[in-house]
């Protein structure tokens, strides 16, 4: 898997780093069993997870998508 680029600019001063911290409490605690969300299992879960929770910006963003992903193997 290629290496995930945390500066890389997304949007008005948004990089992949600041999507990724936004959405890293969220994530841990649905991995976790500690939420009502269920564990993510597929790749698809948690792109779809990710665009839907993203401050602001609600299109795909592959290097976070894929931040998140590999947390799950």
């Amino acid at each position: 898997m290629a290496k995930v680029n945390l500066d890389k600019h997304i949007w008005e001063g948004w990089t992949v780093r600041h999507f990724i911290e936004e959405l890293e409490p969220y994530f841990n605690i649905i991995n976790d069993g500690t939420s009502w969300k269920k564990p993510f299992k597929t790749k698809q879960e948690v792109k779809e997870w990710c665009m839907d929770n993203q401050p602001y910006y609600k299109k795909y963003i592959p290097d976070v998508v894929n931040h998140f992903y590999s947390k799950l193997k």
